[in-house]
């Protein structure tokens, strides 16, 4: 304050030299006895206004703002001490010339500022760039995010970045300048321009960018030696301001991210308002956003049940540090049946949501007894509970690996689909089946296996050069879980809208570019063939399977195909009794039970093989008959 004061008293000095044409033909006495008068208005205006709290290096439109509305303040207080002297005449030597008044705001208004811009400049320029090594670095998108963007770089202290350039595809910028940067058009993306302007950065600075879009720049970025970073959303930043810190590198889930389902959640709200709720697998992937979606609505009660005790309990602790106590966290396995009628006999669920599986293929194929043990008699066990305590819905989540299954864990899945479609028949309680493909960031999944490969150096290993998978992330696939539990009638088969599958290769490829390395130079890609019961591609629908449509055009409904229920489940306890007593033959079973299941790469190609000799002996056989 005391440096804009002095500014206040050298401009009112330097506006009687300019007012007298720069000379001293006026009275200095009456300047030194106004100088003081000055002063204390200007002290007031400061002092009102704030504008001396601004610190000086983040010098910016606000801050000049304020300068403007004290200078104004301080003439206004001025002007008004000279009019009532004038008028009372208190003393002949304060009367200070108007035109005086509005030379000193003027010029004292470009001093104030003017010195405040040179010390941010020498600041940035002397005291922070010259002792930090630069990095130069474009900014794509040149509207107000991108415009932000370059004040957080510019502002932080830390900041190693300097701004070379906007890029934008809105002509009307194209050529222009902001802040002293130019706007180029996207058309400049290439080599030789990176080369020539040293650019080692760019940083994506546009709001709610489509996934698809993103992944297209992205990828036609990756071939060049820069660091592809992107800017959060608005509702991420700290307090509504953007701080550099928060500009992360482009994470392979910033391309794979859809966006949400449109959900209605009114309908969601009077479905689980009032309802005791149970989720199995509740500590899972899914399971767990299930339970932290159901948690922001009106139910009665919440159970979550899972049989991994650490999981359970840091869901457990997330949720009561977030506000929630309306839950019960239960260690228990779906496999035991006496545990379970106690749970649903004590808290009398209205709604389940089973989410509770084993779900790795290889591990599946060499540890079927498991999978049948778990998808298969638990599920039966959980169904069974359900109509013997007349459960409203049963929500049962299921995956594309259902479909035409070719290993051990999509057929425990598919016959664990086809005896909830058993239960249906019995008119008690309402079950609903979802399907969907990969989860993103689940436990397990391709992109968290990829990311502790390229720490370790890689190789990345991919199972097939053309093998490809649908994404989805875990809020998505809860959403749909939650939507299909409250638009269901019972029997359906929900189905999403996956969009366009993903190749593997290329996914690992585009990993290793956005972790700054190359591939094949640094980080190679090993193709180590299918594993066990793997497929190439994953399907949503079955053969003789065909969809309906839903007020979602992002849901389907899947119109199955005929099943004789009293064989299928006869078959289905049988295998279950079976399962018990380990004898070989389950999976035999599961393929009588699911025709159109058939081994990939398996042990168990050798049961098809059989079955399709003992098919073409029998048509044979009724040839020589007839």
């Amino acid at each position: 304050m005391a440096i804009d004061l002095l500014i206040i008293a050298f401009s009112f000095v330097v506006s009687y030299f300019i007012r007298f044409n720069l000379t001293l033909n006026f009275d200095t006495n009456k300047l030194f006895i106004q100088i003081p008068v000055v002063l204390i208005a200007a002290s007031i205006a400061f002092l009102f206004v704030g504008s001396y709290k601004g610190v000086v290096r983040h010098t910016g439109v606000r801050d000049v703002y304020k300068l403007f509305n004290a200078i104004c303040l301080s003439s206004i207080l001025m002007i008004t001490m000279v009019l009532i002297n004038r008028e009372f005449y208190f003393y002949e030597n304060f009367t200070i010339p108007l035109g005086i008044i509005i030379i000193h705001s003027l010029f004292g208004f470009i001093c104030l500022t003017a010195l405040r811009y040179v010390f941010k400049a020498l600041y940035d320029d002397f005291l922070v760039r010259n002792l930090k090594v630069n990095k130069n670095v474009l900014i794509y998108g040149a509207g107000e995010s991108g415009i932000l963007t370059h004040n957080a770089l510019t502002n932080h202290s830390k900041s190693r970045a300097r701004v070379v350039g906007y890029i934008d595809s809105d002509s009307k910028k194209i050529g222009k300048q902001i802040n002293g940067v130019k706007v180029y058009p996207k058309e400049v993306l290439n080599k030789s321009f990176f080369d020539k302007n040293s650019i080692s950065e760019i940083i994506f600075s546009i709001q709610n960018i489509d996934p698809k879009n993103l992944r297209l720049l992205v990828e036609d970025l990756v071939e060049f030696d820069v660091q592809v970073k992107i800017v959060p959303p608005v509702e991420d930043w700290i307090n509504g301001e953007l701080n550099a810190a928060q500009i992360k590198q482009v994470q392979i889930e910033d391309l794979l991210e859809r966006p949400l389902i449109s959900i209605k959640n009114q309908k969601i709200e009077e479905e689980l308002k009032g309802k005791t709720i149970l989720v199995t697998g509740g500590a899972g992937s899914i399971g767990s956003e299930i339970v932290r979606q159901i948690c922001e609505y009106d139910y009665k009660s919440l159970i979550i049940i899972d049989q991994a005790e650490s999981a359970l309990y840091d869901l457990q602790q997330e949720l009561k540090q977030n506000g929630f106590h309306n839950f019960v966290p239960i260690v228990g396995d779906i496999r035991d049946k006496n545990r379970l009628n106690s749970i649903f006999q004590e808290h009398k669920p209205n709604i389940v949501f089973h989410a509770a599986a084993y779900k790795h293929v290889p591990l599946m194929e060499y540890n079927s007894y498991e999978a049948i043990k778990v998808n298969i008699a638990g599920t039966k066990t959980v169904a069974d509970l359900a109509i013997n305590y007349a459960v409203d819905k049963f929500v049962f989540v299921s995956t594309d690996k259902a479909v035409n299954p070719t290993n051990v864990m999509g057929a425990s899945k598919r016959i664990a689909e086809i005896y909830m479609s058993c239960m249906q028949q019995e008119m008690k309680t309402k079950f609903i089946i979802t399907r969907f493909g990969n989860v993103l960031g689940s436990n397990g999944s391709v992109i968290p296996l990829f990311r502790k490969q390229i720490e370790k150096g890689g190789p990345l290993t991919v199972t097939h050069k053309d093998v490809t998978r649908y994404f989805m992330t875990i809020p998505e696939a809860s959403q749909l879980v939650l939507e299909a539990g409250a638009m269901g009638d019972g029997g359906e088969i929900f189905i999403f809208d996956m969009g366009e599958s993903v190749k593997i290769f290329d996914l690992a490829k585009n990993m290793i570019k956005l972790s700054g390395l190359n591939y094949p130079e640094d980080i190679d890609i090993k193709i180590t063939g299918l594993r066990p019961g793997e497929k190439l591609y994953e399907e949503l629908l079955a053969n003789g399977e065909n969809t309906l449509p839903t007020y979602n055009k992002k849901i389907k409904i899947s119109k199955a195909r005929e099943l004789d229920f009293a064989m299928v489940r006869s078959k289905i306890d049988e295998l279950c009794v079976t399962n018990m007593f380990f004898t070989g033959n389950t999976v035999k079973l599961m393929k009588q039970i699911v025709p159109e299941y058939v081994s990939n790469n398996s042990d168990f190609c050798e049961l098809d093989v059989k079955k399709a000799e003992e098919n073409k002996s029998e048509a044979s056989l009724k040839i020589v008959q007839s």
